[in-house]
């Protein structure tokens, strides 16, 4: 969204997005009011550190850091290597081994997109009955979840889900700037699901606590997940990789699922 925008443009849009005056990123950034101005007007040229204290002040991922070098003519900062390159097998052990570690619960990795790149085994209890179209390459967890023929016909609460999953897309989509997000935001609305037993929240804070309750062959499972990120990461790609790890919401479903793996 912003790439396609000059430097004085895209740092425009960022701090209005981050909803900074511009005498707030000033200060943070250590420049005057009146440079910062010129800067976003076209009117005088960043320093290379300048780009960074700006990209550092307006909390930016590292993609839109690079952007912003690139607009201001200078190179990346940060290299980005895709995750099945030969040159990311490190990563992609680690974060298997992280996977795996949280058996016999379910656990997988997304990209920025929402597209898996790795699980451990137990997720193939939770797509069990999914269209395989759905299951084909490359695979978007969001979709899969509320998409009619994926998981939305096995979610015993989908109206309360489908809402968790969107307003949590809608806050990432606003916080990055990502068209794509926004389209995948506007094409999961689309999705049916029944009628919400519970109100919608007042505010537009985003659901900490939301189960995800799934029909099995054995019982219901319920779910609550959580998100880990990767600390102080120097690369573009791990930077952008989630970890999404499932974890029982109660006794009975923690059983089923050692039942699943065969884990007594």
């Amino acid at each position: 969204m912003f790439q396609d925008l000059n430097f004085g443009d895209q740092l425009r849009d960022w701090r209005q997005r981050r909803r900074m005056s511009q005498l707030d990123l000033a200060a943070e950034a250590d420049l005057s009011t009146r440079h910062l101005s010129f800067v976003e007007t076209g009117r005088a040229k960043p320093s290379r550190d300048m780009v960074q204290r700006l990209s550092e002040a307006l909390e930016l991922p590292l993609r839109s850091r690079n952007a912003l070098l690139i607009a201001a003519g200078f190179a990346p900062s940060y290299p980005e290597r895709a995750f099945d390159d030969a040159a990311s097998i490190a990563t992609r052990e680690a974060v298997q081994r992280i996977l795996d570690c949280h058996m016999p619960f379910p656990a997988l990795a997304v990209d920025r997109h929402w597209h898996l790149v790795a699980h451990n085994a137990a997720v193939l209890a939770l797509t069990a009955g999914a269209s395989a179209e759905l299951l084909e390459p490359p695979v978007n967890v969001l979709r899969l979840s509320l998409h009619p023929q994926g998981l939305a016909r096995r979610i015993a609460n989908l109206a309360e889900w489908k809402r968790h999953i969107i307003e949590r897309l809608r806050h990432q989509a606003a916080e990055s700037g990502d068209a794509v997000l926004e389209e995948l935001a506007e094409e999961l609305r689309g999705y049916p699901a029944p009628a919400s037993k519970t109100p919608a929240a007042a505010t537009t804070e985003v659901p900490i606590a939301v189960p995800m309750i799934l029909a099995s062959p054995i019982g219901p499972l319920s779910f609550l997940s959580t998100t880990t990120l990767f600390g102080t990461p120097a690369e573009v790609t791990l930077s952008e990789l989630a970890i999404e790890s499932f974890f029982p919401a109660d006794a009975e479903t923690g059983e089923r699922l050692r039942q699943l793996s065969g884990i007594s």
